[in-house]
């Protein structure tokens, strides 16, 4: 079997079944994060799958992975990422999760969690350096004595340490931390993705009326593509909201851990505004508390933080990287433009769309009015991400070479290429940022796809074009 260094991303394991991913390498999967887990000190982990068609051969493998370790295996079945996350904190530190999240159908992946924490970076490099050591041992490397297996409701486990019924543990939790102050009436598109099991009956559990489109889990997506962050996919949800008395539309991914906000009159609530509706609220009890949230944001959310009380941290795109950021800082909220919402206030940190949407109707149940609210959050003129198709790595070397030339011109360059005015800031916390008094452009490399990543704003639509028109012409220079 032959390991493909690209499906070892930057947050997790991705890639096409059955080309670079087979339930051999879940099963080899299983054997080297199962011995990662027993060498510090761990005896149990949990497994979760997505509704991707290839999901349940691939958790089967990598269960079979797992026990070969001497692990004992907790399969929690067709499971929401997050859920997995809250598994890690109800039943045991250790998981992984089968999923594709937004990606194509054919696409499928592992998220993996060590000590309730998302494995990324040298972490995941350091599990392909292990399953190439046990590929290089052979087969004599399986155990003699393997784990067993059980699923959530076991009874070979205490009562106290794991609940009778995940799903209705994880609802009762959600349930019993939000507070409606009146019922609300809204549209659910759950693309047809795993949240659909569930996230209806959270919501209606906190007192919402819910219309729900795309329960169903099938893993073909029939509809449309599971990623609310692309406005395409969102045709649907604006649709429903005119042919319904819903006052608000909310959608999530395939996987469950982002969520997109929908006003009645179509207009998508990114994540950044979303945050300047949330922060006040947490910072009351967090007073100073550092806000993360990542460079693909707006302008107008730094100072949105700083007038509630908190202190705004721009950092790197990716839910393991916000999430360790905000462990280190021990923050109260983060988010990230793709609608990632990290609530370390009340919650566990991780993210969760159902959860995410929870909180939103709850700040947004105390006003008669929620559209207002949100019509009169600060708003720009912006891009959502563009996406350039690159070549393997291509899109990492052309941002390290604008960010080289720019950090190069400590004055006007005047060739071809890069040049800053003046009034310019250049931010290279990820990719690079160059942020003007009416505006900012980014440029980065996605960390998960062959992609260069783009996302502009302006003050006004004249500077919004002249933004975006510089930082292409930089790509094409």
């Amino acid at each position: 079997m032959h390991l493909s260094p690209r499906i070892f991303k930057a947050y997790d394991i991705r890639g096409t079944v059955p080309g670079s991913l087979t339930p051999e390498l879940a099963h080899l999967l299983g054997r080297a994060f199962g011995a990662l887990v027993r060498e510090q000190g761990g005896s149990s982990v949990v497994v979760g799958r997505d509704g991707r068609l290839s999901s349940p051969a691939l958790s089967l493998a990598l269960k079979h992975g797992l026990r070969a370790a001497r692990l004992q295996v907790i399969d929690i079945g067709l499971s929401t990422t997050p859920q997995l996350y809250f598994a890690t904190h109800t039943l045991c530190p250790h998981g992984i999760q089968v999923t594709g999240s937004h990606n194509p159908k054919d696409d499928n992946g592992f998220k993996m969690v060590l000590h309730r924490q998302a494995m990324h970076g040298d972490a995941v490099q350091d599990l392909r350096a292990r399953m190439e050591a046990i590929l290089h041992r052979g087969a004599a490397a399986t155990a003699t004595e393997p784990g067993t297996l059980s699923d959530a409701r076991s009874a070979d486990w205490p009562a106290s340490t794991v609940p009778a019924d995940l799903q209705a543990a994880y609802l009762d939790r959600i349930a019993g931390d939000i507070r409606l102050d009146r019922p609300m009436k809204i549209v659910l598109d759950c693309g047809n993705g795993v949240a659909g099991a569930s996230a209806p009956a959270v919501l209606r559990a906190i007192g919402c009326e819910v219309i729900t489109l795309f329960g169903e889990v099938d893993g073909n997506f029939p509809h449309h593509h599971p990623d609310p962050s692309r406005p395409e996919n969102l045709h649907d949800l604006i649709s429903a909201l005119q042919h319904s008395d819903a006052e608000l539309g909310i959608a999530l991914d395939g996987d469950g851990d982002r969520v997109a906000l929908v006003t009645r009159d179509g207009r998508t609530i990114h994540t950044d505004r979303q945050l300047m509706l949330l922060a006040p609220d947490v910072l009351t009890r967090h007073p100073g508390g550092a806000i993360v949230f990542d460079a693909k944001c707006s302008q107008a959310l730094a100072p949105a933080i700083e007038a509630a009380g908190g202190v705004p941290v721009m950092y790197c795109t990716g839910h393991s990287l916000i999430k360790a950021k905000m462990r280190e800082l021990q923050s109260p909220l983060g988010g990230e433009i793709s609608g990632h919402l990290f609530f370390g206030d009340r919650w566990f940190g991780f993210d969760d769309g159902t959860y995410a949407a929870a909180r939103l109707l709850e700040l947004l149940s105390r006003s008669p009015d929620a559209n207002a609210v949100l019509r009169g959050l600060p708003d720009s003129f912006n891009t959502p991400e563009l996406h350039m198709a690159c070549e393997e790595g291509e899109a990492h070397a052309l941002v390290e070479q604008i960010r080289a030339t720019l950090l190069l011109s400590a004055e006007l360059h005047q060739g071809p290429g890069a040049r800053l005015d003046a009034s310019a800031s250049l931010n290279t916390v990820d990719g690079v940022r160059i942020d003007w008094p009416d505006g900012f452009g980014l440029l980065r490399a996605s960390n998960t796809t062959p992609v260069l990543v783009m996302r502009c704003e302006g003050h006004t639509p004249q500077a919004l074009e002249r933004i975006q028109s510089l930082l292409m012409g930089w790509v094409r220079a």
